[in-house]
Formats: structure tokens, sequence, C-alpha cells
């Protein structure tokens, strides 16, 4: 990551949101041309009120992004965040709704990623702001997702907990700080102001906030099948200072290898499943260089922008015992345009050669992230407007990048909704020390609500 400047974090204490640079995973090798920054008109009257408005409400956005830290949502806990969102939502004034997980309904459906796991018991909450269609502006989906990744390992934290939400020099720490807690924060101190001055947008806003966004992003598929649509989506994710238009898919997948266990003495007898696993890391090693060999753009400007991680391994119980059973579990990510089926059928492929010459059995296995790639164009209408809208609160444009990573956003783009990522500035996001720089989530806020007022617009 980026390093701290001494004179109080990434913005350097006060700086605005335009003079950061984007996320270390994001890559700016594109921009919309607009007039010269000298031609353009001063803040008009309402967009100075809805500035002030959120600003103003500071204090309680990262009050409110303390708490949201503070409950720890990893996979299979991620009520107690949903809780203080649906808190939030109804202090603002709004009703929220609950929209179930679906095992059933979400396996049937072509874009939902695999998952082994019980979904039963958990919800995504869903607040609409506004009257229905055919009021004269276009409808919106503000999204964030409460799930975190697992703070493991803990020992690595030192004094301060992973949840501690502790608030430092305009710094606020912990798991889900910065991966997303900070965007639901944002979206929510939005609505609070421009609903706080009466205001109300000629379409409807759906407030989302989705659980399985890090695993397989089903959570905001469910909503999209539960009725809650729009004319495009803004997925709050913490980018800083750019808006991402394109994001690579993501497979994840795991390879079971089963060897001949037996005696440590015995070995000539043996096929240890370990050894073999790391003979196929070796092979999908290669397929990965073949992947980054010529990229499209913009992920040509990565220097390698398709990325294997070998995420969890297991395999053996006894020092002595040649171990029989390996399971190895991968993620890879995938170009826009690629598809599915085909990076299937090459995983499985290299595998297949990797352990012929082996006694035993190996399989491919697949569960969680299984989404193609997504990009929508620069001079897209929701693009242009939110970007359009940043320069009306910075008074400089933003970056349009490219991640290595992927977002909920693609899911939105693979239902037919234009979707874009915008978040606040944060650090170490999966990492140890997570942070984001609490000026940044109100900026956020802040361009989201002269978002909100040209894309939906808005009415006393």
């Amino acid at each position: 990551m980026r390093p701290v400047p001494e004179d109080g974090g990434a913005y350097g204490g006060s700086r605005p949101i335009s003079e950061v640079e984007p996320s270390p995973f994001a890559f700016d090798g594109r921009g919309i041309e607009y007039a010269p920054m000298e031609t353009l008109p001063g803040p008009a009257p309402e967009e100075t009120r809805i500035q002030e408005a959120i600003a103003a409400e500071a204090e309680w956005i990262a009050d409110l992004l303390s708490r949201l830290v503070r409950a720890d949502t990893t996979l299979g806990n991620e009520e107690a965040g949903q809780r203080v969102v649906e808190a939030a939502l109804r202090e603002i004034g709004l009703d929220p709704v609950d929209v179930w997980m679906d095992a059933e309904t979400l396996r049937a459906h072509p874009l939902a990623s695999p998952f082994d796991w019980d979904v039963a018991n958990k919800r995504n909450i869903v607040a609409t702001w506004g009257p229905g269609r055919g009021n004269g502006g276009r409808s919106l989906i503000l999204n964030g997702h409460i799930d975190v990744v697992s703070p493991e390992p803990l020992s690595r934290w030192g004094e301060r907990s992973p949840f501690s939400g502790d608030r430092e020099d305009g710094w606020i720490h912990g798991r889900g700080a910065a991966d997303m807690k900070c965007g639901l924060a944002a979206i929510l101190g939005t609505v609070k102001a421009l609903h706080g001055l009466g205001l109300t947008p000629r379409a409807p806003v759906h407030i989302q906030s989705v659980v399985e966004e890090e695993c397989t992003g089903n959570g905001t598929l469910q909503t999209l099948l539960a009725g809650f649509t729009a004319d495009g989506a803004v997925v709050a994710e913490p980018f800083g200072a750019a808006i991402t238009t394109a994001q690579v898919g993501v497979l994840w997948f795991k390879v079971r290898i089963e060897g001949v266990s037996g005696h440590a003495a015995e070995g000539s007898f043996t096929v240890n499943a370990i050894e073999r696993s790391l003979h196929v890391i070796a092979a999908l090693r290669e397929l990965e260089a073949e992947l980054n060999a010529s990229p499209p753009h913009p992920f040509d400007l990565f220097s390698h922008p398709i990325n294997l991680n070998v995420g969890a391994i297991s395999g053996g119980d006894w020092a002595s015992t040649v171990p029989g059973e390996c399971i190895t579990e991968y993620r890879i990510a995938m170009y826009p345009g690629m598809l599915l089926p085909d990076l299937r059928a090459r995983i499985e492929a290299v595998v297949a050669a990797a352990t012929s010459d082996m006694e035993g059995t190996a399989q491919v296995l697949y569960g969680g992230f299984a989404c193609e790639g997504y990009d929508i164009a620069d001079d897209a209408p929701l693009v242009r407007t939110l970007a359009e809208a940043f320069v009306r609160q910075e008074g400089t444009p933003p970056a349009l990048v490219a991640t290595t990573g992927t977002s909920d956003a693609g899911v939105f783009g693979r239902m037919g909704i234009p979707a874009v990522c915008f978040g606040p500035y944060a650090e170490e996001a999966h990492g140890i020390g997570e942070r984001v720089y609490l000026p940044s989530v109100v900026q956020t806020a802040q361009v989201l609500g002269l978002f909100i007022r040209e894309w939906c617009g808005l009415a006393e």
C-alpha cells in the first residue's frame, strides 16, 4: 500500500478527495474530457445547501461507521451488522424490508455462484426512498455489503482489536472499516442529510445492505430477483478518488488430490498427496502466466492483471504418515469477455495433465465466486453523471479506473443494470491494520448527494 504522509494521513489531513490517488487495486488509464475548470460556474445554492447538510452529518456518519466495524460480520455472522443498518434506516425515517437468501432460487439461477453452506437465516436489507417510477427522474440503487473477510491471524493486530472501530487522527480502524462499511456509512449519511432537508427523489432510490459479496455476490443477486431493480447502480466500494468502470471476473475452485497413504518408512509404496498438490500449483502458475501474456485494454496497463491465489491447503494429519489426501483452494481472475466454461475447461485440462502420471485421482471442485468480468463505457450516462457530480464537488475530474478485484457492480451489470464503484479512501483492505480516512467518507457522501440530484432529481 502507499505510504501515509506525516501531515495527517494519505489525504494530508484536510486535502480534498480530488487530490488523492485512487485505490492501489486500480489503475487510472482513462478519463473524461471536460471544459476547462475556469469555465465552470460556481456551485448553485441548492448544491451548497446539500453539501453543507451532508457535512453537518459528519459525526453521525463516523459514529455509525464505528458501530458497524464493531460488529463482527464474517461469513455466517452478518446479522449483527444488519441490525445496525436497520436501526440507522429507521432513524432516517425509512422503512427497511428483509430480502431473505433463498438457496433454491439462487441455485436455479444461471448467474448465481455455487455455494455449499447454509444461507437460510441470512437477510439482505433494502429500503426504498422516494416515489414510484414515472415522476421524471431515473431510479437508482445505492449498494454496500455488510460481510467482511476473516481478520486472521489475530495475533498480528497487536493491542488493537480487529473489530475495534477506533477513531484516531481522522481514521477509523478495524476489519471492514475499508471493505466496505465506510461505503455503507457514506450512503446512509447522504440519504439522512437529503431526507432531513425535506428533499425527495423523483424516482425510487433503493438503499441496499447485502450479504456474501466477499464470496459469491449472491446477496445482491437475491435483491434483484426480489424485484429491486433500477436504471443504474452505484456500489460504494473504497476506490478513493476514482470511478471504477472495469473489473475482472473471479473463479474459486478446489483441487482434491487422492494419493496413496502409508508409513513414512515405506515411502516407495506411497504417493504423497501434498507433494502432488505442489505439482498442480506449479502447473496452474503456468496458466496464470499465459493469461497475463497479452491482456486486453485497459488491463494492459497493469503489470500483472490476472492473479492466481493459493488461498488454503489441507492435507495429512501425522508426521510419520504419508498423506493420502490434499485439498487446495484457489482464486483466479478472468478478463471481461472471457467465459466461465472456457476457464473451467482450461483449469481442468491443466490439473489432468499435471497428475496424469500419478496413482490416485485428482478432482476439480467449484464453490464460491463464479462471475465473469464486467465493464461499462466511459461515456455511459451513469459514468458521466457521477463524474460531473464529482467535478461539481471537487473542482477536478475523477480518475476512471479498471481494477484487478471484483465487486457487486458486476452482478448488476450482468443483470442489465449499468453500475460503477465509487467510494471513500481506505488502506489495508483484507489486511492487518485496515482503516478508512473519515473526511473521505463525508466527501464521498457529498458527491453522492449531488449525483442523486442530477440522476434522480430532487423535489421538496
